[in-house]
């Protein structure tokens, strides 16, 4: 809720959220996070305002609107901690014209439209947010209401029509040959990465090898343009020294990780792009490393039943 002095104060009631599902969000810059309920892209989007006076107060407004709105916060053109507002698309309701609120009010609304093109994220420099904004709007010289509901929007894919096996190689001349292989390209957001590692020629000794997910975000452009990676996840597949034909099975668990779809240069602004990347590390710390991009999809919404049986 957001309070205007002790003049008002504004609140949205999302409807049919009743056994709605739920995600979190991370705001990165507090590290703090907030539950947001999910509708899908086709969803349509409804429920209450709520504009409250308080008793014996009454309240002077220009009109009182509701908008949908969706926003990419990217990383400003000037670098720095600027940041850039770009609103994908906006629908609007009216609520009430210009007049008087002695008592408090209640407003119904709904946008049936589906034109929520883009799933949200909330990423490490970039975010695409959804909200029900309501505006109170004041006199010139007074600042106008302003309260935003968040919510989650997730959209399904189908499955991949083909999906086949990932094979690669390591080598070093007389010393190392290594080949890699995974059973797929793309996996769903609940999958597992399922591989092995096929060591046809060692005459160095290896240590251990470890296995990583490694998120690569690109966000802005020009002197603004900022790319990170962040590894999700990490741990060791193999500790000792391997023989030549000896083959290590690899499986990996996406479920439990923190991940979303593949992103690629969503409204001109950003990309989220997932690697797998094997390393194996020698009795002098030498590192041999090979990374693979793999496609994530999203076959069915955070919170929903079936996800969490």
């Amino acid at each position: 809720m957001f309070r205007f002095g002790n003049a008002a104060s504004v609140a949205v009631k999302l409807a049919d959220t009743e056994g709605r599902g739920t995600t979190k969000a991370t705001v990165r810059a507090t590290g703090a996070q907030k539950e947001l309920f999910v509708y899908q892209n086709t969803d349509p989007v409804s429920g209450l305002v709520y504009v409250n006076v308080p008793h014996g107060k009454k309240l002077e407004h220009q009109g009182v609107r509701v908008q949908l709105l969706g926003q990419i916060i990217t990383p400003g053109s000037t670098g720095g901690t600027v940041v850039t507002f770009t609103d994908l698309k906006s629908d609007y309701m009216d609520l009430a014209p210009a007049g008087v609120l002695e008592t408090s009010a209640t407003y119904d609304f709904a946008f049936p439209d589906t034109w929520k093109e883009f799933e949200s994220y909330y990423g490490l420099n970039v975010t695409l947010r959804y909200c029900i904004r309501v505006t109170v709007f004041r006199r010139n010289y007074q600042s106008s209401i302003e309260h935003d509901e968040e919510f989650a929007v997730q959209i399904l894919q189908p499955s991949p029509e083909t999906n086949p096996p990932i094979k690669m190689e390591v080598g070093i001349e007389d010393c190392l040959h290594i080949e890699f292989e995974y059973d797929h390209g793309t996996y769903h957001l609940n999958g597992c990465v399922e591989g092995r590692v096929y060591f046809l020629l060692v005459r160095i000794k290896i240590k251990y090898m470890e296995i990583a997910v490694i998120k690569r975000e690109s966000a802005g452009s020009g002197r603004g343009a900022v790319n990170e990676s962040e590894t999700i996840i990490k741990y060791e597949v193999m500790d000792g020294v391997p023989v030549k034909g000896e083959i290590i099975p690899l499986r990996l668990y996406l479920k439990p990780l923190p991940l979303t779809p593949t992103f690629r240069n969503i409204g001109g602004f950003f990309s989220v792009k997932y690697y797998v990347n094997l390393v194996l590390v020698d009795e002098e710390d030498r590192r041999y490393f090979k990374q693979q991009e793999i496609t994530m999809w999203r076959d069915e919404l955070d919170g929903s039943s079936a996800d969490s049986k």
